[in-house]
């Protein structure tokens, strides 16, 4: 989807050799690594080159690298000609075998491929193929798959030496901004990607629609939704209550850029939304995590985890898993659907073959035929293990979803033809249209959860010298019961069936709401700390001290000396906001302190620590009165 800039890197070839290493340091903070990774006929899948040297050494990460970066087999689908050349890109994700920081969870490794099969009779077995791959601990799926389409051809082109090139180039990098647009230098020209937000990022309020929806709010906001989904649009909504749920799904393609991708989609459904359900993008018989999948007995329920697979094998292995979808085009060359009824592409079409709108007809909607329902019956009673004589674009599932598809969206989506440079521009504005539909449906599910996430500022007039009030309590049954008596709202009124309830009683069970509920919790108090003290830092304290009572001045000074003594503390940090805060918090304790009773101004004072902390604070502010200095003779 994204255009690779055109990129001069062969300048630097002759200077690599005397170029200074990368910084590992600096390097880290992008990749872990840049691999070339080949397979020999005699000994498997082997790193033939990887920086930095010693990157995959430890935990038989190379292994498993190795094993992740090649199709299960050469594509059967390749152009018969005498020598021809297939390049494609996908990604997976494996457990980081490196032991986790004490306290924390396992971290994972995003690893994106530019993989090369290569046929040619003259070949031993007729071909050869090689991946160039990238390792990350960041899931920057835009940045990496526009780097790889740089580094993969480069690699073919004068070898080993573009790993080197290409790290270096990276280690110059600014440290990674999530949720920021960035432009970063590249050989001649320069990347502009849009970072996804971190991962303790907790996105817009959910009762806030983003304005702009081409901002990332999510994993995988560059995912191809439309093109990974385009026989299965109508199943996307039951598909997004799956993941909304954290049901665990099995994602069947015929090639690994294909399963990558629809896994990729998945997650990317449900921004904002903290997906915390384990996701494979593309996932072997190697992974070290199928051993234990395999070995579970039958009846015991499968755990939540999205895998993306090629290999027809886990149709029979993972058969415990409750819901299969099968993506893709066996024709890696041919993922549109065709006009029904046998048309001509041109007739499809508007008579100049323009594109026009995609007809729901061609979704099988409200549309019914004997043939149609043999075919779905037939479908149904084969199950999933049917894709192992044929593979077609289905769902299995004993989920019954609450959401209905919603036609308005489906006929906005354009259908463009068989024109591949109009298809390309057409599926970003369908991916637009399904990303914006399904951002707004997600804040509206979210919305109800909105008063126990809402900050409050002191009342007009108040002193903000108090601790803000608490966060109203949350209680899953008081949550439901209040929601059953006030209804789902406009929105999804319309677009959900009677039994909607139950969408969020299994929400609030599953894997992905407590999670994104404490983040979003966590970031509201955050919030509500730094607008009361930004109330602090504007009010003006002789007024609001004017109005007190002599009881409630003494109480404000110890609030003020309370607050001052922890902004001391975070000043150490040298921000300029910290800095600020206690210049004004001094201020405002000498004003306080300067309309006490001088009996209670003696008292306070006989305390060395608090008549140092006035003395200094007298000595930062100007234009006080003689109080202090003449109570501290």
């Amino acid at each position: 989807m994204n255009r690779i800039p055109s990129v001069s890197l062969r300048g630097d070839a002759a200077e690599a050799g005397a170029a200074p290493a990368p910084d590992p340091a600096a390097l880290a903070r992008w990749a872990r690594a840049f691999c070339i990774i080949r397979f020999d006929l005699e000994r498997g899948q082997l790193v033939e080159a990887c920086f930095p040297p010693d990157a995959l050494a430890h935990g038989g990460l190379d292994r498993l690298v190795a094993f992740s970066s090649f199709p299960d087999s050469m594509s059967h689908h390749l152009p018969r000609h005498r020598s021809s050349v297939h390049d494609s890109l996908f990604s997976f994700r494996l457990p980081d075998p490196s032991p986790p920081a004490a306290g924390s969870r396992r971290g994972f490794l995003y690893g994106f491929v530019f993989n090369r099969q290569r046929q040619d009779e003259r070949l031993p077995r007729g071909g050869e193929q090689k991946s160039v791959v990238i390792l990350s601990h960041a899931p920057y799926s835009s940045l990496f798959r526009l780097l790889l389409q740089i580094l993969g051809p480069l690699c073919f082109d004068i070898g080993h030496t573009a790993l080197t090139m290409v790290a270096s180039h990276v280690a110059a990098w600014p440290a990674p901004s999530p949720g920021c647009p960035m432009e970063l230098p590249i050989g001649s020209a320069a990347l502009r990607v849009h970072l996804p937000p971190a991962a303790d990022d907790p996105g817009p309020p959910p009762a806030l629609l983003p304005a702009n929806p081409s901002v990332p709010y999510g994993l995988f906001h560059d995912a191809d939704l439309f093109a990974a989904f385009r026989g299965l649009l109508l199943h996307l909504w039951t598909l997004w209550e799956l993941m909304v749920v954290g049901e665990p799904i099995l994602v069947v393609a015929p090639s690994p850029p294909q399963c990558s991708e629809a896994v990729a989609g998945l997650v990317s459904l449900v921004a904002p939304i903290l997906y915390s359900v384990d996701f494979r993008p593309y996932f072997t018989i190697h992974d070290p995590d199928f051993a234990r999948l395999n070995a579970l007995a039958e009846g015991e329920v499968f755990p939540p985890m999205v895998l993306g697979v090629t290999n027809l094998f886990f149709l029979r292995s993972l058969k415990s898993v409750p819901n299969v979808v099968s993506v893709g085009s066996p024709n890696p060359n041919s993922t549109r659907v065709l006009p029904a009824g046998g048309q001509s592409p041109a007739s499809a079409n508007g008579s100049n073959g323009t594109p026009v709108r995609l007809k729901l007809d061609k979704l099988a909607i409200n549309k019914f035929s004997p043939t149609g329902l043999l075919n779905s019956i037939k479908l149904r009673r084969e199950g999933p293990l049917s894709l192992m004589t044929e593979h077609k674009e289905a769902l299995w599932s004993t989920y019954v979803p609450t959401t209905k598809p919603d036609t308005s969206v489906l006929n906005r989506l354009i259908d463009a033809g068989v024109s591949p440079r109009i298809e390309e521009s057409m599926s970003v504005v369908n991916n637009e249209i399904l990303r914006r539909h399904f951002l707004e449906l997600t804040t509206n599910f979210l919305a109800p959860f909105g008063p126990y996430l809402r900050t409050t500022t002191p009342p007009e007039g108040s002193s903000p010298f108090v601790d803000p009030p608490l966060l109203p309590p949350f209680h899953a049954d008081e949550f439901v019961n209040g929601l059953a008596s006030r209804g789902p709202g406009k929105f999804l009124s319309k677009r959900m069936k009677s039994n909607w309830l139950d969408l969020y009683r299994k929400f609030l069970e599953g894997p992905n709401f407590m999670p994104w509920f404490r983040q979003r919790r966590s970031a509201a108090e955050q919030d509500q700390l730094r607008l009361w003290r930004q109330a602090r830092m504007n009010v003006d304290i002789e007024k609001l001290m004017s109005k007190m009572s002599e009881l409630e001045r003494i109480d404000s000074f110890n609030v003020i000396e309370r607050y001052l003594l922890k902004e001391m503390e975070n000043s150490r940090t040298g921000t300029a906001e910290s800095i600020a805060a206690c210049q004004k918090l001094k201020a405002d304790l000498q004003a306080a302190f300067s309309v006490l009773p001088k009996d209670m101004q003696q008292l306070l004072l006989s305390n060395p620590k608090r008549a140092g902390l006035l003395q200094a604070s007298q000595e930062k502010v100007s234009g006080l009165g003689d109080v202090v200095s003449q109570t501290s003779l």
